[in-house]
């Protein structure tokens, strides 16, 4: 989790929210349960901004500095370093088959070793990564189809390549989403290269790919954390305000409609936002599921899982919205939420919200006594937790991240892991090639007395940050990890 920030004032404005125009009905409910483990195929929508118009803002305090994660350490990985393979039965054609090893135990990165790294970030749905160094470089490795490496081709890389357009930036966080990346600046000002069929870099152009990182239109107070889903893009700027932009499918920009029109012959489209827009209403059901509006005056923090965020605001309430299946937002039934619902879960508990972490299918939220509680489900057999239920097996644990892969979870806490994960497993646990899997949380033994600043998943990988502060932990890394040094160009 990204820190927080102090809470503002803001005048609260309510807009109304997007009418979804005519068209098809809603595919039946068991069809969209199966699009979060599938790689989806969506066509772009239509948006009436001009490509050519700049929203830049000029009035900015040049004291001001967005501060990012200040702990630093090692960058350890494991799991599947193969990246067009990675969440694929097969390499696509006209890619690398046998590049990058299956690392089952876990290992200190090679081209960074003797670098210490404050941010190390992949998704839930990405094979590729952003890893930021103490002096605030910024590189990026792994998968590249369309251009999310921000190298200027879509060429693979397995070595770290720092982009040319960032290296007179300084880098303070970054987010990934499926086949798109986002990097924030010191100045609050955000970048982003990749995928932009549906608008997700937020350029206001329809072209499709971005190559180069390239500054998103966005006009108004610094940016101070940013977020990915699998198609779509979250940022927050300092007054407490939420923009989104990309593909609405399932109501996952909050903004109160899918999008969703039919195009000739039947082809369903949808009017996607290709420059972020202010999320400004916020709601609460109750029993008879009639919406009412809740006054939200800032959020302080949130994440994105592939199809849905999660929202904190400043007086610690949680508000889901996007794809419902498997009960991931919290709200006791499997329906789209257009805009962010309150989870009266926890307002019901007294209990503020302190923390949150989104997966493919579901979602992690800790509350201000530490207590963790999971809902939707990690697998794609099984019963789904359709609302917060306390998550025992981490009771006693102090907390600290957690890492959401599509359907494995890797805990920070204390100073050691526990990770789990129905099979099959590529390696992204860490428990060695022996032992892959583990239906139930286990503690890893390999990383046992290694304290873990933060842990980042990937489809079939994990990234970590391992204290190395004193000689003795320096030490201790070398003797414990061996040395992956992945293939040069």
């Amino acid at each position: 989790m990204s820190s927080k920030r102090k809470s503002e004032n803001l005048e609260s404005a309510k807009k109304k929210p997007k009418v979804a125009k005519n068209g098809k009905k809603k595919k039946k409910q068991e069809e969209e349960d199966e699009s979060d483990f599938e790689d989806q195929v969506s066509s772009g929508g239509e948006d009436a901004a001009s490509a050519n118009e700049d929203t830049f803002s000029d009035n900015e305090d040049p004291n001001l500095k967005i501060k990012g994660p200040e702990l630093a350490g090692q960058l350890l990985v494991m799991g599947g370093m193969n990246w067009d393979l990675n969440g694929r039965g097969k390499v696509p054609v006209n890619c690398k088959p046998n590049v990058g090893r299956t690392l089952w135990e876990p290992h200190a990165f090679g081209p960074l070793y003797d670098v210490r790294v404050k941010v190390a970030v992949s998704s839930s749905c990405a094979a590729h990564n952003v890893v930021i160094t103490e002096d605030n470089k910024c590189f990026t490795f792994g998968r590249n189809e369309k251009g999310q490496l921000g190298n200027g081709n879509t060429e693979r890389r397995d070595q770290p390549f720092e982009p040319e357009e960032l290296k007179s930036q300084v880098i303070v966080n970054a987010a990934v989403g499926k086949n798109h990346t986002l990097f924030l600046t010191e100045r609050g000002h955000v970048y982003a290269c990749g995928d932009n069929q549906f608008g997700q870099c937020g350029i206001k152009s329809k072209q499709t790919q971005v190559l180069t990182p390239t500054r998103v239109k966005y006009s108004g107070p610094p940016i101070v954390k940013i977020g990915c889903g699998g198609d779509f893009s979250m940022l927050l700027n300092i007054k407490g305000v939420l923009y989104s932009f990309g593909l609405p499918e399932h109501g996952q920009l909050g903004l109160g409609a899918t999008g969703e029109y039919i195009q000739t012959a039947g082809k369903v489209n949808y009017n996607c936002e290709r420059a972020p827009v202010a999320v400004r209403c916020f709601i609460e059901k109750g029993k008879d599921n009639h919406p009412k509006s809740v006054d939200v005056t800032d959020i302080v923090d949130f994440a994105c899982g592939t199809n849905h965020t999660v929202a904190i605001d400043s007086q610690k309430r949680a508000f889901s919205w996007g794809f419902g299946a498997y009960g991931r937002l919290g709200h006791a039934d499997n329906k789209d939420e257009l805009l962010p619902r309150l989870i009266k879960f926890f307002d019901s508990q007294n209990r503020g919200v302190k923390a949150i972490f989104c997966g493919s299918t579901y979602t992690f939220a800790i509350n201000d006594l530490g207590q963790t509680f999971f809902f939707g489900v990690t697998k794609k057999t099984g019963e789904a937790n359709m609302y917060p239920k306390p998550f025992h097996d981490l009771s006693g644990w102090n907390v600290r991240s957690i890492g959401c892969a599509q359907t494995s979870t890797i805990v920070a806490a204390d100073e050691t892991i526990i990770v789990w994960g129905g099979a099959p497993c590529f390696g992204e646990l860490g428990l060695g090639e022996e032992r892959r899997s583990s239906a139930t949380p286990v503690e890893n033994k390999l990383l046992a007395k290694t304290h873990i600043h933060t842990v980042s998943c990937g489809i079939c990988h994990t990234l970590l940050i391992a204290r190395n502060d004193t000689e003795e932990e320096k030490d201790a890394i070398a003797d414990r990890f061996e040395e992956y040094d992945p293939p040069k160009p």
